[in-house]
């Protein structure tokens, strides 16, 4: 398995507030509808749920230690090693979307990590977490203005 993740900051690592975005720039998720498209998006259930419909051309996991009843076609896990477990052998790459504790649990076994990075700060109550640039690799993929916001779209690639 592949394991990448994709998530949009602000200069202080701000994700979110009060379970939502914190920007909104047509431009970004127009970059995370075409990243993810045709692979499998996992979140945490709150995540899953501040979605305002179902994603279409992505196959859903969700984790979450309590037992839901969520669409069939979605594959739960109660923990990270079962999800391990279960992909160990998949050729596939599967995209971490969030939120904030998710994020911390994978980071360090992502192979990628496709960042916008934010040129603004914006209160938030949810932030990513901390890593070592010095063990990837950057690669810049575009630079955009919306909204009068700056930002760019870059992948850490793990060394």
């Amino acid at each position: 398995m592949k394991l990448s993740l994709i998530a949009a900051i602000g200069q202080n690592n701000e994700l979110g507030k009060d379970n939502d975005l914190i920007w909104h720039l047509p431009g970004d998720l127009k970059f995370f509808k075409e990243t993810t498209m045709g692979k499998k998006i996992a979140m945490g259930y709150k995540t899953y749920l501040s979605l305002p419909k179902k994603l279409p051309g992505r196959k859903y996991i969700v984790f979450t230690f309590h037992d839901r009843e969520l669409d069939p076609d979605i594959e739960v896990f109660k923990s990270k090693e079962e999800f391990f477990e279960k992909n160990k052998d998949s050729e596939e790459e599967i995209f971490i979307i969030g939120g904030a504790s998710i994020y911390k649990q994978f980071i360090d076994d992502c192979d990628n990590l496709y960042l916008t990075e934010v040129a603004a700060t914006a209160e938030a109550d949810v932030f990513f977490p901390e890593f070592n640039r010095d063990n990837y690799t950057s690669e810049l993929i575009r630079e955009n203005e919306e909204n009068g916001i700056k930002y760019k779209h870059m992948v850490y690639r793990r060394k």
